[in-house]
């Protein structure tokens, strides 16, 4: 039986269409490869505000709060401000502020205040610490928050550093120098002159 002519056809044109399948499809991967991925762009920075585990207390109520922050640029001055309670009471009182320094970048902020003696003591104690912006809005400044960090602190005793000095701050005491007597006129002095010497003034000299 001989053989149709077709089919000896598409033997022979086999292998030119498995390399034409091949290429095309070589082609088609290359055309739908994805892009090499692009370096991931760097974390936005946040803005924080952190509190320092330790905080110190002085004799007449002075407390002292420090920790770190870090803001961006804002439109109005960055206020970090902070907040100590303690105990069962409800009342909460402010230490302190300072002024932000808004670059991306971290700082240490140390706030220092007076409380009302007795309202608290050396021991564990809840600090509240914010970052908020003064906001310009017409002829009023509006507080935007812009970071909070609430933490429990331990309340160290210090010491108030006074001066050696006494009176320090004040200017230093004035008292009269020593002065001789007047003596009364000799034995044949003329009573002009010793009324004249009881007239004369008398000046005062002041050590300092």
């Amino acid at each position: 039986m001989s053989v149709p002519a077709s089919a000896s056809v598409s033997g022979s044109a086999r292998p030119v269409l498995i390399r034409a399948a091949a290429c095309a499809a070589l082609l088609l991967g290359t055309a739908v490869a994805a892009p090499p991925a692009a370096s991931a762009a760097p974390a936005p920075v946040q803005e924080t505000v952190t509190v320092d585990s330790e905080g110190r207390i002085a004799d007449d109520g002075t407390v002292t709060l420090s920790g770190t922050y870090r803001c961006l640029d804002a439109s109005g001055p960055v206020l970090v401000g902070s907040s100590v309670h303690q105990g069962a009471a409800h009342t909460r009182y402010g230490v302190g502020g300072t002024l932000a320094v808004c670059d991306g970048e971290t700082h240490e902020w140390e706030n220092t205040g007076r409380v009302p003696s007795g309202a608290l003591k050396a021991g564990a104690a809840d600090v509240e610490a914010t970052l908020t912006e003064l906001r310009s809005a017409g002829l009023l400044l509006l507080p935007v928050v812009h970071a909070v960090h609430q933490q429990e602190v331990t309340l160290v005793r210090s010491r108030v550093v006074r001066s050696r000095v006494s009176g320090a701050g004040h200017p230093p005491a004035v008292r009269p120098a020593r002065t001789a007597p007047v003596r009364p006129p000799a034995p044949g002095q003329s009573s002009s002159a010793g009324q004249a010497s009881r007239r004369a003034p008398m000046t005062a000299v002041w050590s300092m």
